[in-house]
């Protein structure tokens, strides 16, 4: 039961420190960002387990967190209010040709990012080309050009 609850929280509490930790999609991790999920799972799974390695434990961590990864989608299926707290909700970042700066802040973008993504998926080159970037739920910027 012990290994239940330490399962429970521990998802809960990544859940919120990655929510508030901010978007980034996985195609862009830096070295830092990937060296620091590779701390974070370790101590995960010292956290997890305990000093209780066996195989029974072990699979009822697995399936503690199966089902509250299962649980959560269907509450973000049925649930507007979920889905947003969880996941959050695209951000527009630029506007016809203008960047936005507060909304870029809150996402932690620089202008070279969002024209980094304009140059590698639009082959645009400047921000007077964009007709909006928008930062996607997922952390991918999507750039729709001007016509």
């Amino acid at each position: 039961m012990d290994s239940i609850l330490r399962a429970t929280c521990m998802y809960i509490a990544l859940l919120v420190v990655f929510r508030i930790a901010g978007r980034r999609s996985l195609g862009d991790l830096t070295t830092f960002d990937f060296v620091l999920l590779m701390i974070i799972g370790e101590a995960t799974q010292q956290a997890l387990l305990g000093e209780d390695f066996s195989f029974i434990n072990s699979m009822m961590v697995i399936a503690t967190l199966i089902v509250l990864d299962v649980g959560l989608s269907l509450a973000k299926l049925n649930s507007r209010r979920v889905a947003k707290l969880v996941d959050g909700h695209a951000t527009l970042v630029v506007e016809h040709g203008r960047f936005l700066h507060g909304r870029m802040r809150r996402t932690r973008l620089t202008e070279e990012d969002i024209l980094e993504s304009a140059r590698t998926n639009q082959g645009v080159e400047r921000v007077e080309q964009i007709k909006f970037a928008i930062v996607e739920r997922t952390g991918k910027i999507s750039i729709i050009p001007q016509e």
